[in-house]
């Protein structure tokens, strides 16, 4: 995600693999946990360039392939922290919030060629970047916020991910799907 030549030759690759790109779904990440105190100018444009360039790089490269089959859709992935923000990881924060006004801005452009592109932000998911949270921390430190009391599964990200590359999606475009089991709304402390 780091190279745009390496995301140009992915293209390319997956071009000759398959008989058309109808859409596809930008899901890296990492986790600096590093905070303030740990920022420099090479971990924040380290962040930038997994979490954000390659949703506008990756749009403009499959614009042709995209515009030439109608319903094609875009995913991108955002995070409740573009919403809540988190001390611990601010590059990740500041990166997942550009998501969400990327994803508005592409969409303008997009959708005169007929391609729609939505954001999904996911609270906390049972996931291999999320495991050293859990395994340190434990589930209760985390579900205490969440309103349906438990961590969620990748295949609830999936079905969302499914139904918003899906024709069942048509007319949504430019929005944010919050995915976190009543996180961002919760009260509880």
């Amino acid at each position: 995600m780091r190279d745009p030549a390496t995301l140009a030759a992915a293209c390319d690759a997956t071009r000759r693999a398959l008989p058309s790109i109808g859409g596809f779904v930008h899901a890296a990440g990492i986790v600096d946990t590093e905070s303030l105190d740990g920022l420099t100018a090479e971990r924040f444009d380290n962040g930038l360039a997994i979490h954000l360039r390659p949703v506008a790089l990756l749009a403009k490269l499959l614009l042709p392939d995209l515009a030439a089959n109608p319903g094609s859709a875009i995913v991108a992935f955002a995070s409740i922290n573009a919403t809540l923000g988190n001390a611990m990881n601010p590059i990740y924060s500041a990166a997942k919030g550009g998501v969400l006004s990327l994803v508005r801005s592409l969409a303008d452009r997009l959708a005169r060629d007929g391609v729609r592109i939505n954001a999904i932000s996911p609270g906390q998911i049972r996931t291999p970047m999320m495991k050293p949270a859990l395994d340190n921390l434990g589930d209760a430190a985390f579900t205490r916020r969440i309103l349906l009391g438990r961590i969620g599964e990748p295949a609830e990200i999936g079905r969302t991910v499914r139904f918003l590359l899906s024709e069942e999606a048509s007319y949504i475009t430019a929005s944010e799907f919050v995915v976190d089991g009543g996180n961002i709304s919760s009260q509880r402390m």
